[in-house]
């Protein structure tokens, strides 16, 4: 391969500058949580065939949560407890869902049987929860009993004043939070929508966390749109992202409070403004966004047409084209003369006998 990108430099040159650019600029990254897994297998094991990246919440005390983690798991693909929790309205609820008023030994039973029955878990979020996430009290007990799995929680966020961050502090449980439902509403062009707002936040802030549920137009939407992602964007697990600021909450220690600063001196005289009074021109429309892509396509083809690189690829045309000229042809050798035969060779003299001493 080598051999043929030192063929034309230009090449050569527009790899290694894109190589060092992308080097420079981080891709967003994106991760999709499938949540409500366990209860219809011909839906999840399509959730199964996407790229491994995609992470399934199981039910714990659904039918299939035991089946499902073990298939996911062999297939090394991220695995989270999908938590039931009280939510403020009233509705259908989980067998085991928690409570804000449980007692912190009832909260540590309960999910120590969900641990037992979603094997190979590496965190936790909740399904629905917005009383229970509200309260702190609550999740403190909540993250007293994931202290002793070592488990992250991904809070689902389905109210704004969650309390899961607070409530890790003085844990070593790391939070991270969802940006976008894909699909509150069940219909494809807004699914595609919502995923699209998901692109656009992990490439703007870094990364973003997406959750669905394995409805036919959710998977049916990713399927479609998972091979498709721009090469700016890349696909990533819950766990990549405990250490992104644009996703994960507190780390699960209270920080230091900064020593006090020192009072800052007073300020110089402002010089004048000689634009003093002249108005500014505002634009109509803000400029598009230009993103990683686009950017390295046109830096790309400005290298290609830069004098330098033309003035390579010139060197190069013609000594391939001198490599092309025939050599002239050498002119034939004349026979060597015969040599002359040799003389024989006189007799040695005799030595004269030595002196005596």
């Amino acid at each position: 391969m080598l051999q043929r990108v030192w063929k034309k430099p230009h090449h050569l040159a527009a790899a290694l500058s894109t190589l060092l650019l992308a080097f420079s600029a981080q891709a967003g990254k994106l991760s999709i949580v499938i949540d409500d897994v366990g209860y219809r297998l011909h839906n999840e094991n399509q959730v199964l065939q996407m790229p491994l990246p995609v992470t399934v919440a199981i039910l714990p005390n659904a039918p299939h949560s035991h089946e499902m983690a073990v298939k996911a798991h062999n297939q090394g693909r991220e695995i989270l407890i999908h938590m039931p929790m009280a939510p403020l309205s009233k509705q259908p609820l989980e067998r085991d869902t928690l409570h804000p008023d449980m007692s912190s030994v009832e909260v540590s039973r309960i999910i120590r049987q969900a641990v037992a029955n979603v094997p190979y878990a590496v965190g936790m979020n909740n399904h629905m929860g917005s009383a229970m996430t509200s309260s702190l009290p609550a999740m403190q007990n909540v993250m007293q009993a994931l202290n002793s799995y070592h488990l992250f929680f991904l809070d689902s966020m389905t109210i704004g004043n969650s309390q899961a961050t607070r409530a890790a502090a003085g844990t070593s449980v790391k939070v991270i939070k969802r940006r976008v439902f894909l699909d509150d509403v069940q219909n494809e062009a807004e699914i595609r929508r919502q995923f699209e707002r998901a692109v656009q936040l992990a490439r703007r802030n870094g990364s973003a966390i997406a959750i669905g549920h394995p409805h036919p137009s959710t998977i049916r939407v990713l399927q479609q749109m998972l091979p498709a992602l721009p090469g700016d964007v890349v696909l990533v697990r819950p766990s990549d992202l405990l250490n992104e600021p644009s996703s994960a909450g507190s780390a699960g220690h209270p920080q230091a409070a900064p020593p006090p600063k020192a009072p800052k001196p007073a300020p110089a005289p402002a010089p004048r403004n000689p634009f003093r009074g002249v108005k500014m021109c505002k634009a109509k429309q803000p400029p598009q966004p230009v993103y990683a892509d686009a950017m390295l396509a046109a830096i790309g083809e400005s290298v290609l047409t830069s004098p330098g690189v033309q003035f390579i690829e010139r060197q190069w045309q013609q000594w391939q084209a001198l490599k092309l000229v025939p050599d002239t042809p050498a002119s034939p050798a004349s026979p060597a003369s015969p040599a002359s035969p040799a003389s024989p060779a006189s007799p040695a003299s005799p030595a004269s006998p030595a002196s005596p001493a």
